[in-house]
């Protein structure tokens, strides 16, 4: 479980295809800190150390994971959007997050709002994986790129969040560009009513 506060963007140092799998070996602040079998979210995925060294840390995403999200996109040099998981002892300053990303979304749009940026996504639109909350509202959450976020301005098939400078500086939003891809994940909450007005 994670609350969709980035801590900071890791760097992938090495990644290595093994038949459907692939390991991403990254580089952060805290990885002397880390443990085997330990959860972190990457772009907003939840993926478990499977080794370490002194200065870096390596995760397998396999390929309902790769198909799903941006992570069989990755370069060595990207940087990537990490979060350890939630301590329950504490505030959750963002919202609920899974770690288990619905789908992708391309962005579209990029505007100046004098100091911050609204940036659009458009995702592939389903009636029916609507009708069970995979879908964004106004004012609801949604998480991109692991990001807890505002939605603004929802259409069936896009919407717009405002990102302030701290968060464009201290996450990978600041690569974004038209045309890039990004994970989303649903808002839990959404997904849970539309799940029990079904059986009303």
């Amino acid at each position: 479980m994670f609350s969709g506060i980035v801590e900071e963007y890791a760097t992938l140092v090495a990644l290595v295809k093994d038949q459907e799998n692939i390991h991403f070996t990254f580089k952060c602040s805290f990885v002397n800190e880390l443990k085997i079998d330990q959860s972190i979210s990457h772009n907003g995925v939840c993926l478990t150390v499977v080794s370490m060294t002194d200065d870096t840390y390596t995760v397998t995403a396999m390929k309902e994971t790769l198909e799903r999200s941006n992570l069989g996109l990755l370069k060595v040099g990207d940087k990537v959007n990490v979060e350890r998981s939630m301590m329950m002892n504490g505030r959750l300053d963002g919202h609920i997050v899974q770690g288990h990303v619905d789908q992708t979304a391309t962005c579209v749009d990029i505007k100046d709002a004098e100091g911050s940026w609204y940036f659009t996504f458009q995702y592939a639109f389903d009636k029916d994986m609507a009708k069970r909350g995979y879908m964004t509202v106004d004012k609801g959450s949604v998480t991109v790129n692991g990001v807890s976020l505002t939605v603004c301005n929802p259409t069936d098939d896009t919407f717009q969040v405002a990102i302030i400078p701290y968060t464009y500086e201290h996450t990978n939003f600041h690569t974004f560009t038209v045309g890039s891809v990004v994970n989303i994940e649903f808002d839990i909450i959404g997904k849970y009513i539309s799940r029990m007005i079904q059986y009303k």
